[in-house]
């Protein structure tokens, strides 16, 4: 490892431009002539649109145009799309009602956008606004997820009883069997939360339209700047892919909430032609909270069979997922293919059974969110494992350990082929950092100042990658899952990477240039990464599912490959060697067994001079492309451990301890994935202890805003405890597993199984805030038996 190479925890290039304020995002992009753009939002859940009456906007100074939907499907602009058919048990399609960009005779959840204003200023935008007169029927509101089907009205007529598809997956046979055999069985309903992924920087877009070339730009906050070029020209219908461009630059955050096409930044660039200037509209943070891609809201009821030696024979799952009031652009994924394939953990689990019914609600869209589908199975599997073990009086270690796969590879009865794990070793590591053995004692002396002290476990697992291509094209993907890549060496030596992969804060400027480095031999500092622009980059796949290691830095490898291979091309002419004896290390083409040798950039100089060979014997240049497609899913997997104290007369929980063990594979840059883990395990924890979207009976957001939306606070988290096993991937040339979910996705079962022991019942659900933990206590001062069969 040198100093700048791969496992070298380098400090990342982006931060002195972040931390400067020299960072460059949508909103500090303004374009001659600018126009602003203001969105008028149903106040209502659910409605028909009786009419609108925009006179008296249109006539105020400076608006330059109202537009409704009714002007959208004039030109023939098409609905958004959701990108991933599901089908349900009986074979039919998932019921997709229409998602237009702009409403077309009905609202469908508070925020739902009813028309856009387009004037000289955001206040002229906003004033003309609320001067445009919509006169609406009121209809009643479908809010609640476990209610949502067979309601008495229906969110999309498509669907009449509020049902997208039922869906499952596995062996109900085999699962019956199991149960039928069974010992002991453990039963949980359960909550998942819904989730505002509420990133730093707010979304922005800024339409643009060049009438003399006719060419279209996007500027945007997206996390897959192709995607949206491909979905806003091939089935929105803005323009063709050559004359449209989609530029997403500096992003401050995604979690997820930025992978979507909405119908902000649709409308921006439609408009942009309209009013024949640039269009450009910032969100507000009210506007996120209605507007942005929801997170999670899953209803489940599940159960696990045991053995008489506590060993799982089998798992039945109903899940209830809340898909909002339309399906966005991955919603379909999420809850089926991303979330059932990893019920079983890291467990050797014979038979699972999964049931999901996807419904619509007056409510928000919910698509994915950090993790996506990964947390929700996790907690799924991880709460049954911790209350099994309780109800049949084991430890929770030594039940985990019992159940874990121990040989590899590992085929799930849930299509996943789990390639290579070792989670005993992660489960040793955690225990002795977060010293397990001294728990009874910690507390004893919690017991004595009148706390309330748990422990709890979490052991999980997620497919990262989310590729082959051939495979989620099977499962009903829109798209292919590669990665592409292009390594173009300038005649100096120094070098320019463009990658399909984007980056909104996870140091690719620095991990990915590091592994050039590695690779080339040359200095960190002439390594140039560029993304985001789909005019210098051809094509690409984008960010999220933590794919950029494995799938994004696979194809740069693919292609420094090619390129160090026609450098000992290049050699071997300008050393007047055979191409065979040319050997490349450390940044040198040398001739085995002899002194003589060239520096990487002195071969890059004689690519482009040319002067040692003939345009026949070879082709001027050192460019090199590819495109990556994986042959399986990687694995990530690791055990967190929280530790915390409860007391019970204010409902306080003081996170007392929380240790994180990960295998993340081959690890680049230790620095960025343990910021990385932090980060992950701070969402998990917001989750668990005070996030919550709540939505009242008539669909109006209750917690709209950060007065009553609570997120964690660095006073609310201990100081981490970070560990790594390593078990390099098999399926990808660099070995990378992907790290950056894994602490959403384990943290909220460790402290919710914290919790529950500390309580000393299962009577509490997400967010566990205060209040809720002063109720639950008061049970625990007078202990209940857990429900069992």
């Amino acid at each position: 490892m040198t100093a700048s190479g791969i496992g070298a925890p380098v400090r990342r290039k982006e931060d002195q431009r972040f931390i400067t304020g020299k960072g460059r995002y949508v909103d500090d992009f303004n374009r001659p002539e600018q126009a602003h753009a203001y969105f008028l939002r149903s106040p209502h859940a659910h409605a028909t649109i009786r009419s609108i009456d925009a006179a008296a906007a249109r006539a105020m100074p400076g608006v330059l145009g109202v537009f409704t939907g009714e002007d959208l499907a004039a030109d023939k602009v098409g609905n958004l799309i959701c990108g991933w058919m599901i089908h349900s048990k009986d074979g039919s399609p998932m019921k997709a009602g229409p998602h237009p960009a702009l409403a077309q005779g009905k609202v469908r959840y508070v925020g739902d956008h009813v028309a856009v204003v387009v004037a000289e200023s955001l206040a002229k935008a906003r004033d003309a606004a609320e001067a445009i007169t919509v006169e609406y029927d009121l209809l009643p509101a479908v809010v609640e997820t476990a209610k949502a089907q067979g309601a008495a009205t229906a969110v999309h007529e498509v669907a009449p009883d509020n049902v997208v598809f039922n869906w499952h997956l596995g062996d109900k046979g085999a699962v019956d069997t199991a149960f039928a055999r069974a010992k002991h069985v453990t039963t949980l309903d359960l909550v998942n939360n819904r989730l505002v992924p509420n990133p730093i920087e707010p979304r922005a877009a800024i339409g643009e339209y060049d009438e003399a070339e006719e060419q279209f730009t996007l500027y945007t906050t997206s996390q897959n700047p192709h995607v949206a070029r491909l979905v806003l020209s091939a089935f929105i219908g803005i323009a063709p892919e050559n004359k449209l461009r989609v530029v997403a630059p500096d992003v401050g955050g995604g979690f997820g909430s930025k992978i979507f096409i909405y119908a902000e930044e649709t409308v921006c660039v439609w408009a942009a032609k309209k009013v024949g200037r640039p269009v450009k509209w910032t969100s507000d943070r009210t506007e996120a909270f209605l507007a942005d891609a929801h997170g999670r809201d899953h209803v489940t009821h599940a159960e696990m069979a045991l053995d008489e030696n506590g060993r799982i024979l089998g798992l039945r799952v109903h899940t209830v997922a809340n898909l909002g009031a339309y399906l966005s652009t991955f919603a379909s994924s999420v809850p089926t293919y991303l979330y059932a394939p990893l019920l079983s953990g890291q467990y050797n689990i014979p038979a699972i059974y999964c049931e999901v019914d996807g419904v619509y609600t007056n409510t928000a869209p919910v698509d994915a969110y950090r993790g996506a589908g990964r947390p929700e199975a996790t907690f799924v599997i991880e709460r049954l494992v911790e209350v099994a073990a309780r109800q049949t009086g084991q430890d929770p270690a030594r039940f985990r350990r019992r159940n874990y796969i121990k040989s590899f590879p590992h085929q799930t009865p849930v299509i996943m082929n789990y390639d290579v794990g070792d989670y005993g070793a992660s489960l040793d590591k955690a225990l002795e950092a977060a010293d397990y053995k001294h728990f009874p004692k910690r507390r004893r002396e919690s017991a004595r100042r009148g706390k309330l002290r748990g422990i709890g476990f979490s052991s999980y697992i997620e497919a990262c990658g989310i590729a082959p291509s051939q495979a989620v094209g099977a499962l009903g993907a829109g798209v292919g899952l590669w990665e592409s890549a292009e390594v173009r060496v300038n005649p100096t030596g120094s070098i320019e990477v463009l990658t399909g992969s984007h980056s909104h804060g996870q140091g690719h400027e620095t991990t990915f240039a590091q592994l050039v480095a590695d690779r080339l031999g040359v200095p960190i500092e002439s390594v140039n990464i560029v993304h985001g622009d789909t005019d210098k980059v051809q094509f690409g796949m984008g960010t999220y599912g933590s794919r950029s290691g494995a799938v994004g830095m696979s194809a740069i490898a693919k292609a420094l490959d090619k390129v160090i291979a026609k450098g000992r091309k290049v050699a071997a002419y300008a050393l007047e060697a055979g191409e065979g004896d040319i050997e490349f290390k450390d940044g040198r083409f040398s001739v085995a067994g002899t002194d003589r040798s060239l520096a990487f950039g002195e071969v890059a100089l004689q690519a482009y001079i040319a002067h040692k060979f003939t345009g026949a014997e070879l082709e001027p240049g050192l460019k090199e492309g590819a495109f990556y497609d994986p042959t399986n899913f990687t694995f990530p997997a690791g055990m967190h451990i929280c530790e915390l104290e409860v007391d019970p007369d204010t409902g306080h929980v003081t996170i007392e301890r929380f240790t994180a063990v990960d295998d993340f594979g081959t690890i680049i840059n230790p620095m960025i994935v343990e910021g990385q883990v932090h980060g992950g395990i701070a969402q998990g924890v917001g989750q668990a202890l005070f996030e919550g979207a709540v939505y009242d009976a008539d669909g109006q957001l209750v917690t709209a805003s950060f007065m009553d939306y609570r997120m964690p606070r660095a006073a609310d988290l201990p100081s981490f405890e970070v560990g790594m096993t390593v078990t390099p991937c098999p399926s990808n040339p660099l070995g990378i597993k992907g790290c950056g979910e894994a602490g959403a996705i384990a943290a909220p079962a460790a402290v919710m199984n914290a919790l529950t022991d500390a309580l000393g019942h299962e009577n509490i659900a997400m967010p566990a805030t205060p209040l809720a933990v002063w109720r639950a206590a008061q049970s625990a001062r007078q202990p209940q038996p857990i429900a069992a069969e």
